[in-house]
């Protein structure tokens, strides 16, 4: 059973060429996800949701291994970022 690695197969999503941001066109994709706020290097509610996030993920690619016979790695956690005041976003004031 080959096992799928989907940094590799869809690599331009993963890594912008020479370090730049550079546009992308994203497929449609089903992601588990979490959504919170606040800074996650102080919330203990975001390691509980890390925790769950990745149980879950890897339930679900023995459950594909299992029953489907397709394999996969899990992908690498992600973050979205945003803050209301661009200067708190390159700051890195993740509290506010």
């Amino acid at each position: 059973m080959d096992k799928i690695d989907f940094k590799k197969k869809l690599s331009t999503l993963y890594s912008a060429p020479n370090g730049s941001f550079a546009t992308v066109e994203m497929p449609v994709m089903k992601f588990v996800k979490i959504d919170g706020k606040g800074d996650p290097n102080r919330d203990p509610a975001y390691q509980r949701a890390i925790e769950w996030l990745y149980s879950v993920s890897y339930a679900m690619k023995f459950a594909s291994k299992t029953k489907s016979a397709k394999d996969y790695v899990v992908p690498p956690l992600e973050g979205l970022w945003w803050a209301d005041n661009p200067d708190d976003f390159v700051g890195r004031r993740k509290h506010l």
